[in-house]
């Protein structure tokens, strides 16, 4: 049975959600197709440059990406307090960047509008708002405007995407760490590349190389939030270190290529400090598919968040229990 996305979604309870959207099908209709043979890879491109102006738009922004030949994956940090400290003049001017504003809006705008219209337009600003922050609208924006574009090129009509996009929540900072490094390590564990740093249409990949290049301006062009040793000022950021991150990925990724059955015993000191089974995280990271549903976390974290959307019962469980020691 599906869920009300506003049922899965609750900012009380955490702003870190793992979104996975496929195309129809499952098709490959990002990738190189064998039986039509044409080449879509190009498409890839498509959904960073619409991810980098939806990040500039939105109170959102992206810690993990995979591009994948048909489907992608997106680790989101909703930060609804930047958004409460827009005017109401910058939540018109981010919202119809996509969008056209009504004549009220803009009668608002200029000062204008009698009291009545001020109050129904100020009411219009303020949903415009909550949408900004809203994961549904941002990838709304995002998988509409990528089918479009995909059956221009196609010439046809129909469906691009297989159904609505799956979130997860992220509880704490383990099932942050576990679903990055998950997303991240998409490409090797589908054997399309044998290193992170080769692993292209990725955010590993682009972390990497925006540490070669030792240079700000030339960071990836989807706009990442930063780790906790990458900030220089006093902002949020993903509450771990990038250098433990990157360890964590390529120890995850070794163990990935290694013959079935090893388990290796050099474990990065993050995986031991927030407590997480490195047995069960190297099974984890080989899986196609997450052993969680619609929440990852700690046992505690996972049954508050249940009790807080009215459920009794929530998948995964037992997994939090073996990968998330107490």
């Amino acid at each position: 049975m599906g869920y009300a996305r506003k049922n899965l979604v609750s900012l009380q309870d955490t702003p870190y959600y793992h979104c996975i959207a496929r195309c129809v099908r499952r098709a490959w209709l990002w990738g190189f197709d064998e039986y039509a043979g044409k080449d879509y890879s190009h498409r890839k491109q498509w959904v960073i440059e619409r991810l980098e102006q939806l990040c500039s738009i939105f109170a959102i922004e992206v810690c993990a990406y995979a591009m994948m030949s048909n489907h992608y994956h997106l680790v989101l940090h909703v930060d609804s307090k930047r958004a409460r400290k827009w005017s109401r003049e910058e939540v018109i001017e981010r919202w119809t960047v996509l969008f056209r504003a009504p004549n009220l809006v803009k009668r608002w705008l200029s000062g204008e509008a009698p009291e009545v219209e001020r109050q129904t337009a100020e009411h219009i600003i303020e949903r415009w708002r909550a949408r900004l922050v809203d994961i549904s609208w941002f990838m709304r924006c995002l998988n509409e405007h990528l089918a479009r574009r995909a059956n221009i090129e196609d010439q046809c009509t129909g469906r691009f995407w297989e159904g609505r996009f799956k979130s997860q929540a992220l509880l704490d900072e383990a099932s942050l760490l576990t679903a990055m490094a998950y997303v991240d390590l998409n490409p090797i564990r589908a054997g399309i590349a044998k290193t992170p740093e080769e692993s292209e249409f990725t955010s590993i990949h682009d972390r990497i190389r925006r540490l070669r290049d030792h240079e700000r301006e030339q960071s990836p062009r989807v706009p990442l939030r930063s780790f906790h040793d990458e900030e220089q000022g006093s902002g949020a950021t993903i509450p771990f270190r990038l250098r433990d991150y990157l360890a964590l990925v390529d120890w995850s990724g070794r163990s990935i290529r290694a013959k079935r059955g090893f388990i290796a015993a050099d474990a990065p000191p993050i995986v031991k400090r927030l407590k997480i089974d490195a047995e069960a995280w190297e099974v984890l990271m080989t899986r196609r598919r997450t052993l969680f549903g619609r929440a990852m976390g700690k046992v505690d974290a996972m049954r508050l968040h249940a009790a807080s959307l009215g459920q009794s019962w929530i998948r995964g469980v037992r997994s939090s229990e073996r990968l998330y020691s107490s």
